[in-house]
């Protein structure tokens, strides 16, 4: 199937630095007050491995299934 990611919304703080980098592929959810995946297929792999790498509780995931 190719990989996708995802957010342990449990562990995220809402700091949305993953929306500001790769707002394709997360949004913030106001309701929530947590970044939400909205293109699960993901896209700019680069782009999202970059917003991995600044998430302060490393809750963005890839899922390999």
């Amino acid at each position: 199937m190719g990989k996708s990611v995802y957010i342990d919304t449990e562990e995220c703080v809402g700091c949305e630095s993953c929306v500001e980098l790769c707002p394709d592929v997360f949004e913030f959810d106001d309701e929530e007050e947590k970044a939400k995946v909205i293109k699960p297929e993901g896209g700019d792999e680069d782009c999202i491995e970059e917003a991995m790498e600044s998430c302060p509780t490393e809750c963005i995931h890839w899922d390999e299934g």
